[in-house]
Order: structure tokens, then sequence, then C-alpha cells
């Protein structure tokens, strides 16, 4: 994952975005392992990667997602938030039919923090912190 400690510079606008987002399975059902938990990172880092984000630190635990991430100006944690879980709910309940048992893959809800040059460090250990349990 990379760093992101600098303002990004585009024609209209200097930014420095940076989200840390959680969310949960329904039900915090802990089925985020093995495979399951394999392809959630990549399809977290491949819809990133897709919008133009950049994912700083990424740790998907058996029962919730951090996701820290550096956006654009126009996208709201919301928008971030409903495009990953969209986009992973989808694409993990096809490949892998247990899930199906599941009502819906997702909460409705989710935590959403701001964070910027100051912060950025402690929420990365945080999450690294989180894969090591």
């Amino acid at each position: 994952m990379e760093q992101a400690h600098e303002y990004q510079r585009d024609e209209h606008h200097v930014h420095l975005i940076i989200y840390h987002l959680i969310w949960c399975p329904r039900r915090r059902k802990p089925v985020l392992v093995g495979p399951v938990a394999a392809r959630c990172l990549e399809l977290l880092a491949g819809k990133c990667a897709e919008t133009g984000w950049h994912v700083l630190a990424l740790a998907v635990q058996p029962d919730h997602i951090h996701l820290f991430v550096r956006v654009w100006p126009s996208d709201s944690a919301a928008a971030v938030v409903k495009e990953c879980k969209g986009a992973t709910s989808f694409q993990l309940r096809k490949e892998f039919p247990h899930l199906l048992t599941l009502p819906f893959m997702w909460t409705r809800s989710y935590f959403a923090s701001t964070a910027g040059n100051v912060s950025q460090e402690t929420i990365q250990r945080y999450i690294a912190a989180q894969t090591r349990r």
C-alpha cells in the first residue's frame, strides 16, 4: 500500500482527503476467513484502483473490514462505502454460495472518520496491529 503525506494537486484543486472506513457482515457473522477474505481483499483493491482511490491500509478481519483510503474531493465517505460494499457483495455471494445464507452480505451501517497527515501513521499502525491477531 502506498503512503500519502503530500497534498494532491490537479487542475482546479489541492486536496488531501483520507478516510478510515469500517463495515461489518450482516449480523456480524465471522464469514470473512480463508479464501473469502483473500478474495474480498482482491475485490476491494481492484474497486479502489478502478475508481482512482489509493489504498493506504486494508485489513479484512473475520467480522469486519478496515479500509484506509485516499480519495478525490468529489467522493464522499458514503459513496466509497457504497461502491466497496456493492462490488464485494455481488461477487463474493456469487463465488461462495454459503454466503447466500445471509439475507444480505453487509449491514447498512458503517464507521467513517477523516484523517490527515497527523493521524495517518496512527491509523495505519492500528490497522496493521489488527492483522496480527
